[in-house]
């Protein structure tokens, strides 16, 4: 086999177009090996959850197709990383490991080890960027420090100017040799458990499915400003889990709708963008906040321990209908509108006073598009404790979010059908509502529909107590 021969691992950067590490790979030598390695344990503590272990094997299925159509194939090996990478060294007399950055704290430490032991072997190890516009050290305060703070961040990366254009995918790949591998199915990423038929319903994972939902919203994208607190209409990208898989680039991304709106009619999505790079940025400089929150003084906040009302939340049994139809969604769906997941993280932390790392572990497992930084970065971001966080006293009164973005209940009425013969009128306010209104209506609360675990006012008082607990001791 030729010296030239390269390992290709695979690992959330599932697609063949504007794929830095692949273009190298062809660029190097005559045969590239494409590899991925089921190593969950590496991981840790953030293993992928259930909803992201579903999108990981129909992802899987379409890049392996994706290969073979181009002459080539995938193979696929568990861990450990290292001893897999060895193993296909022995195997192939590869002489080099390519493979695109990620940045969870102990994917970093993982691949560092990775990477020096195959240096000192000899092997040339190499990454390449593949999730982000701009890699986290490269945007710094003037004083060469990481940013805390959104606005100044968002400047800095407007002064970079726009990102360097996609690179196209291949139209063949050389072939590769026989070598032994393990079918995606024996990775065991299915449940046992067919609870995901409305997820498999709601996406198409897959690199082609995540250029299809880019072609469909590109045009639309002018609508996001206007429109993007609506859960009742489908006025966002949904591109998140695509982005999160790696099956579609940032630039890819960024690019489409730049050609598709040159005037920046949909600058406020590509805003969005840059939100995400932030919470990469944060990941990245501060990895203690997956777990802890940034703002120290919040390790005192006295929170509630109370199971029951974490499962009511996860159930979406709170007794407030935007909140239930937000958690009712997330769980048949794998996704939440970002307006939503707001108003049910407030919910969680400051009307029920649960901590924030619960809320954030259960998204972790249900969202499809699961990702550590952004999940990190919106649920400290709501219990205000992290970088550019809303002040704690913002607490969201869900009737009147409801009201305000849901005006014609059509996002309630979708997901607590329950409650869908009740008028707009006090469809968000079940809980100030007649008893012979609602009988007229077909529920009986504590019946059909629960009732509301906490009072909001009181809860919103008892939140603002709390948070002056720990403001005496800064």
């Amino acid at each position: 086999m030729s010296s030239e021969t390269t390992i290709l691992w695979f690992r959330r950067d599932l697609r063949l177009a504007d794929h830095d590490a692949l273009n190298a790979a062809r660029v190097r030598g005559s045969c590239v090996i494409p590899v991925f390695i089921w190593a969950p344990e590496e991981e840790a503590p953030w293993q992928p959850g259930a909803a992201s272990r579903w999108w990981l094997h129909q992802s899987l299925h379409a890049l392996r197709v994706s290969l073979r159509e181009l002459g080539s194939d995938l193979i696929i090996r568990r861990g450990p990383s290292l001893d897999a990478i060895r193993q296909l060294i022995a195997e192939t007399g590869a002489t080099a490991v390519y493979w695109s950055r990620l940045y969870e704290p102990a994917v970093i430490e993982r691949d560092r080890v990775i990477k020096t032991a195959l240096r000192e072997a000899g092997i040339e190890a190499k990454s390449f960027n593949a999730a982000l516009l701009h890699e986290p050290w490269t945007v710094q305060t003037t004083q060469g420090k990481p940013y805390q703070v959104f606005t100044p961040f968002y400047r800095a990366c407007q002064a970079l100017g726009d990102p360097s254009t996609p690179l196209k995918k291949p139209t063949a790949l050389p072939p590769i040799p026989a070598l032994a591998s393990l079918e995606i199915d024996a990775l065991e990423l299915l449940p046992s458990i067919r609870w995901y038929t409305g997820i498999a319903a709601a996406w198409q994972p897959g690199e082609e499915g995540g250029l299809k939902r880019l072609g469909g919203f590109a045009p639309i994208a002018p609508r996001y400003k206007s429109e993007r607190d609506r859960p009742d209409l489908e006025s966002t990208s949904r591109l998140s889990p695509h982005l999160h898989f790696g099956e579609i680039s940032p630039r890819q991304v960024w690019w489409a709708i730049r050609k598709a709106h040159p005037g920046g009619a949909a600058e406020p999505y590509l805003r969005q963008l840059i939100w995400r790079e932030f919470a990469h940025h944060l990941l990245y400089h501060f990895p203690h906040t997956t777990s802890e929150p940034l703002r120290p003084e919040f390790k005192r906040f006295p929170w509630s321990e109370d199971a029951r009302l974490l499962r009511a939340w996860q159930k979406g049994r709170t007794g407030y209908p935007i909140v239930d139809a937000g958690m009712r969604e997330l769980w048949h769906t794998g996704w939440m509108h970002n307006r939503v997941r707001m108003i049910v993280a407030s919910f969680l932390v400051k009307d029920l006073l649960v901590p924030w790392q619960a809320g954030a572990r259960w998204f972790w497992d249900t969202l499809v598009d699961a990702d550590l930084a952004n999940n990190s970065l919106g649920w400290q971001w709501t219990a205000g404790c992290g970088a550019d966080a809303a002040p704690y006293f913002r607490i969201f009164n869900p009737a009147l979010q409801g009201e305000k973005f849901d005006p014609d209940g059509a996002y309630v009425r979708r997901w607590v059908p329950e409650l869908a013969r009740i008028d707009t009128r006090g469809l968000h306010r079940v809980f100030e509502r007649d008893r012979q209104e609602l009988a007229a209506a077909g529920v009986e609360v504590g019946r059909d529909y629960p009732a509301a675990l906490v009072d909001h006012s009181a809860a919103r008082d008892a939140a603002l107590a709390a948070y002056d607990r720990i403001k005496r001791f800064e």
